[in-house]
């Protein structure tokens, strides 16, 4: 997907202020922290097509609305993917916004979870 100018300012703003993971990074922090949640914000339609194991889908339109009821523990380690690390990197920004301690987005995404073989649910 080709992304506006404009989106890519946003991301690349909030990239300033977050921490990212790798795709493997990603998967040795969630091997290692049972407690830690794996979160796609992607739209509904794409998490019904398909989305990583073990993930729980709390949509990037409704995250900041629902991550207090979802999650109430702010130091909970939360790792977010969507599509391929731009939207999990705004709402990554977001959530520490909210107070949030331990937040990560996942660069590289569904794209690149989905390419390494890693488990998947469709």
């Amino acid at each position: 997907m080709e992304h506006s100018a404009g989106f890519l300012q946003l991301v690349q703003d909030a990239k300033t202020r977050i921490r990212e993971l790798d795709l493997e990074q990603a998967r040795r922090r969630l091997d290692a922290n049972p407690h830690a949640r794996l979160i796609d914000v992607r739209e509904d339609h794409e998490w019904h097509a398909g989305h990583a194991a073990r993930a729980v889908h709390l949509g990037r339109g409704i995250i900041e609305r629902d991550i207090e009821h979802a999650i109430p523990d702010k130091q909970t380690e939360l790792i977010l993917y969507c599509g391929g690390g731009y939207r999990s990197a705004l709402a990554a920004d977001n959530l520490q916004r909210l107070g949030y301690t331990n937040v990560y987005s996942m660069d590289g995404g569904w794209k690149a979870w989905q390419a390494s073989g890693a488990p998947t649910v469709s």
